[in-house]
């Protein structure tokens, strides 16, 4: 049975149409799972989106996202998220920047995007030319630092908390409590360099390197050997079962508030079965003994 939702697939010739729309704006068009991203030039954003709207009817801006990669000279790429309601289609668009370079931006085509141009702003600082109010949106006053660059530390720099003493917001080095947790960072899907539990019963990957091997486990009890003589039990209150320690001080609380010496000892409740099977059932209660009657009995 397949699915109630209509499956979403590119038109046919669709990249080739937005392709030859674009014209000279375009640098590069990649479809991949379905999806078309198409990257254009930074200084022909506003142009291309333009005519993406009225030709291309992609008429809603849907997300505008931003993406890192400090390898690359310029580290920004911008993703442009479109929708067309005629087409029941989507495409991303695609321009990069670095730190300097501005963006323009797309508030007058749509005037949603100076929300989102804001977004991208506080978490990368990368500069939309055009937007009458690019601000910070998500962080908060005075903040220092871009949050989703991959250089900023996940840390951060600056802890706050609300200060009821002071009745005002505490700004203050971030102090870790403890250290960090070494990790070794190794994929598991390259294998690594030493076993974990359960991974001895696994034959090893041929190439594979051969790992260091686990501890043994501890060793348990042989089979067949005898039970002990007496169970662990607690029959005096000085005996806890919680170690010397707790021992001695139930000991010295025993002492200290002695028995009366006309205290009676409390009697223990057996059940029936055990009474049984010690004989105390026939000893404590006689057993009746039925009458057989007699023809006189019955007159």
């Amino acid at each position: 049975m397949g699915h109630s939702a209509p499956k979403i697939v590119n038109p046919v010739g669709i990249a080739e149409e937005i392709a030859g729309l674009l014209g000279s704006m375009l640098v590069e068009a990649i479809d991949h799972a379905d999806e078309l991203s198409f990257t254009v030039l930074r200084e022909r954003l506003a142009d291309a989106m333009e005519v993406l709207r009225a030709q291309g009817q992609y008429q809603q801006l849907m997300e505008i996202a931003g993406v890192d990669y400090p390898e690359r000279a310029e580290r920004f790429e911008v993703c442009y998220h479109l929708l067309s309601v005629t087409r029941n289609h989507r495409i991303r668009v695609k321009v990069s920047t670095d730190e300097d370079k501005p963006v323009p931006t797309v508030t007058h085509i749509w005037p949603v995007a100076g929300w989102l141009e804001r977004e991208v702003f506080d978490m990368y600082g990368v500069i939309f030319e055009g937007n009458a109010d690019l601000r910070r949106i998500l962080t908060d006053y005075g903040f220092k630092g871009y949050p989703l660059r991959k250089d900023f530390p996940l840390t951060g720099y600056v802890e706050m908390w609300y200060s009821e003493e002071d009745k005002r917001v505490i700004y203050k080095p971030v102090q870790l409590a403890q250290d960090f947790r070494q990790f070794d960072f190794m994929s598991p899907w390259e294998g690594a360099q030493y076993v974990l539990p359960g991974d001895e019963k696994a034959p090893q990957a041929p190439g594979a390197p051969t790992p260091a091997p686990a501890p043994p486990p501890p060793s348990a009890a042989p089979k067949g050997a005898p039970a002990a003589d007496t169970q662990k039990v607690t029959e005096k209150p000085e005996e806890t079962g919680a170690g010397e320690p707790a021992n001695k001080e139930a000991a010295k609380a025993t002492e200290e508030k002695p028995l009366p010496s006309d205290a009676q000892p409390t009697p223990v409740r057996r059940s029936r079965t055990a009474k049984a099977e010690t004989g105390e059932a026939d000893a404590a209660k006689p057993k009746r003994t039925r009458k057989t009657k007699t023809p006189e009995d019955k007159a």
